[in-house]
C-alpha cells in the first residue's frame, strides 16, 4: 500500500517551521509520516531525514514544500533525487513547484521539463545558501570594524589581583580560594592574567 509522506527543515532551532508543516498538514499526511530536521542543508547527514529515506518504498509520495528544504547543495540534491526516484522507486511532489511531481507526465518530454526545473532550482538554493554564507561574513567583518566583540566578554582584573596573587605565592591561600576571589576565572585565565601582569 503506498504511503504519504511529509519533510520540513529549517537551518537552525531559533528557526520556524510552522509555515512548511501547514503547508504539509493541508494534505493530511498523518503526524507520524511528517518529519522535520532542525539542520543546514549543506548536506544530506540528517537524522530525520535518514529515517525517511529508509521508510520510503516503491509507490510512496513524498512532499516537501520547495525545493530548498530539501537541500541547499546543487550536486547533493540531484543525488538524492535519483536516489528516491529512481533506486526507491518513490515520488516526490514539491507543494510550491508543481512542475516538480514526479506522478505527472512520465514521458521523455516531462521527465526532461522535471529534469530541467530542478536543475534549475538545485542552482538556485546552492547560490542562495552561498549568498547567505557571503553576507554573514561581509556582517562580521562590518561589524568588528565598529568596535563589535564577538564571544564571551573578557572579565575584568580585580584591582587587588595583585595582593591575591602575593597571598598565594606565600602560600597562605589554595589555588581554589585565588580563583574564588578573582570572581570564579579558570585556572587557564588566572595564570594567563598572571604571566601579563609579570610582563
Amino acid at each position: 500500500m503506498m504511503g504519504t509522506y511529509g519533510y520540513a527543515r529549517v537551518s537552525g532551532a531559533d528557526q520556524n517551521e510552522d509555515r512548511q508543516l501547514t503547508a504539509i498538514r493541508e494534505l493530511n499526511i498523518p503526524e507520524k509520516q511528517i518529519f522535520v530536521d532542525k539542520q543546514s542543508g549543506k548536506d544530506f547527514e540528517r537524522v530525520m531525514y535518514k529515517k525517511l529515506v529508509k521508510k520510503l518504498k516503491a509507490g510512496d509520495l513524498l512532499y516537501v514544500q520547495s525545493i530548498d528544504r530539501l537541500g541547499r547543495n546543487y550536486e547533493e540534491i540531484q543525488n538524492q533525487w535519483r536516489l528516491l526516484t529512481k533506486e526507491k522507486k518513490a515520488d516526490i511532489a514539491v507543494i510550491d513547484m508543481p512542475l516538480l511531481d514526479t506522478r505527472r507526465e512520465k514521458d521523455l518530454l516531462g521527465t526532461f521539463i522535471a529534469d530541467l526545473v530542478l536543475q534549475v532550482l538545485s542552482f538556485v538554493a546552492q547560490s542562495e545558501r552561498e549568498n547567505i554564507k557571503e553576507r554573514q561574513a561581509q556582517g562580521i567583518v562590518a561589524a568588528k570594524a565598529r568596535g563589535v566583540n564577538f564571544g564571551r566578554p573578557a572579565k575584568k582584573m580585580l584591582r587587588d589581583f595583585e595582593a591575591i596573587v602575593q597571598r598565594w605565592e606565600q602560600k597562605q591561600i589554595p589555588l581554589s580560594e585565588v580563583l574564588k576571589q578573582c570572581g570564579g576565572v579558570s585556572e587557564a585565565t588566572f595564570y594567563r592574567r598572571l604571566k601579563e601582569m609579570k610582563k
